[in-house]
């Protein structure tokens, strides 16, 4: 299996009702080159939060000009997640509940099967359980390896760079682990 960070924005809370605005995927290795981000277009019939879709810094102006149809840019992840996996894919997430549903639904919307399935690993989770103390599943953001900036793709890079060193401390993941030491 292959662990994938992945970061989204968003113009609300709940998909269907509010738009992805955008999505970055990073493989989870040493290099953290392998990579994936789009920006979508509005889903036609959803509302928008000004509040969020401030948080990513777009306008719906930019994303309706600029963004990619969703079906096309989710066939492209498809795509890009088994070309890019040494077997299944699996979500890795700062907010897994809010990532990986916009990410389901959006799977869902295009036709596709979730390559990631219907399990996730949250990283504050992860962190906590190697240090024995749940009240501590906030410490890993210090470990973040790029600024949570807020662009989808580099926050998804950030949290994969803190997957890592979070392995460097004992977390055993799969394809990367026994790498740490070569």
């Amino acid at each position: 299996m292959s662990w994938f960070a992945v970061d989204i924005e968003a113009n609300g809370a709940v998909p269907g009702l509010f738009s992805m605005t955008s999505f970055g995927v990073v493989r989870i290795d040493l290099d953290l080159d392998t990579t994936f981000y789009a920006e979508l277009k509005p889903l036609p019939d959803a509302g928008c939060n000004p509040d969020a879709l401030a948080v990513g810094g777009m306008s719906m102006d930019y994303l309706n000009e600029q963004g990619q149809e969703p079906a096309s840019a989710m066939r492209a992840c498809a795509e890009w997640l088994e070309a890019s996996s040494e077997g299944r894919p699996v979500l890795v997430s700062d907010n897994n509940m809010f990532d990986g549903m916009f990410m389901a639904y959006y799977f869902e919307l295009a036709g596709l099967d979730n390559p990631f399935g219907f399990s996730s690993r949250r990283i504050g989770d992860l962190y906590a359980g190697t240090k024995g103390d749940a009240r501590k599943h906030a410490d890993w953001k210090s470990l973040r390896t790029v600024v949570h900036d807020h662009n989808a793709l580099n926050d998804a890079k950030g949290n994969a760079g803190a997957i890592v060193e979070i392995a460097r401390q004992g977390l055993y993941v799969p394809g990367l682990t026994p790498f740490l030491d070569a």
